[in-house]
């Protein structure tokens, strides 16, 4: 899909910020060489190269990696696609975060992650586990299909903890720690609910005249707001998954 680069900065800058405290958890060495897997904008992959890190970062968004180098034009940004990484070796760890989650071919992406690690080396990511944002996908989907009789096609791949720790150790990646937990995520402003989806299922909106568009999203906020509009804010109901592993010696 293309992706508004500006629209995420200015409203879900949320994102950015909870990848930063992941980057503590990979805890980057000075001299290390380390790939940022679906970088985005840039602004993890500078924060891991302040800490003395050579960083790659890669994102399958051609717009986001030509904003990315626009903002950070110092580092090293590349196109590529999580599921045919192009490298061998080269990396002491491999960091993502919300972005395994946009990764149906979930084997290809483990296996390319392992290819890309130097024996011994480490991944440290974080997306969406099973049943992240079950209510925001189903009040979508139902006033989708009420108002223009289509149906709703999630673009994401969500999956159990131990169906994707055994998805890794299959591909030569030994995970040594793993969590599944609720994060309920406040969202920016009166109207964050409508912009998360505007911003994360273009692909179901920009196809919509204005008014059947805002039809959706009328109702879809009508659905939602009694379990999750509370202190004058949206909440996504997000549930992640947490991974830590290193491949095999």
């Amino acid at each position: 899909m293309l992706w508004d680069s500006q629209r995420y900065l200015a409203r879900h800058g949320f994102i950015i910020e909870r990848g930063q405290a992941l980057v503590d958890l990979l805890d980057p060495q000075a001299g290390e060489r380390i790939l940022d897997l679906g970088c985005g904008t840039g602004d993890i992959t500078a924060a891991i190269a302040r800490r003395g890190a050579q960083v790659v970062g890669v994102d399958a968004s051609a717009a986001m990696i030509t904003h990315a180098r626009e903002r950070f034009p110092r580092q090293d940004f590349r196109v590529a696609d999580a599921a045919a990484l192009p490298f061998h070796k080269e990396f002491d760890a491999v960091y993502s975060h919300a972005v395994l989650h946009w990764v149906p071919r979930a084997s290809e992406a483990a296996r390319g992650i392992a290819r890309a690690l130097q024996p011994g080396g480490r991944l440290v990511a974080e997306f969406g586990g099973h049943r992240n944002c079950e209510a925001l996908e189903t009040a979508f989907a139902g006033a989708l299909r009420r108002i223009t009789r289509q149906d709703y096609r999630s673009p994401w791949f969500f999956p159990r903890l131990s169906g994707y720790a055994a998805r890794l150790e299959l591909h030569g990646l030994v995970v040594r720690a793993a969590w599944y937990f609720d994060l309920p995520t406040p969202l920016k402003g009166e109207d964050g609910l409508r912009q998360w989806f505007i911003q994360f299922l273009p692909h179901h909106l920009d196809g919509l005249d204005e008014a059947t568009r805002e039809a959706v999203l009328a109702a879809t906020e009508a659905a939602l707001k009694p379990a999750l509009w509370r202190d004058r804010a949206w909440w996504a109901d997000y549930r992640r998954l947490r991974v830590v592993a290193e491949r095999a010696i």
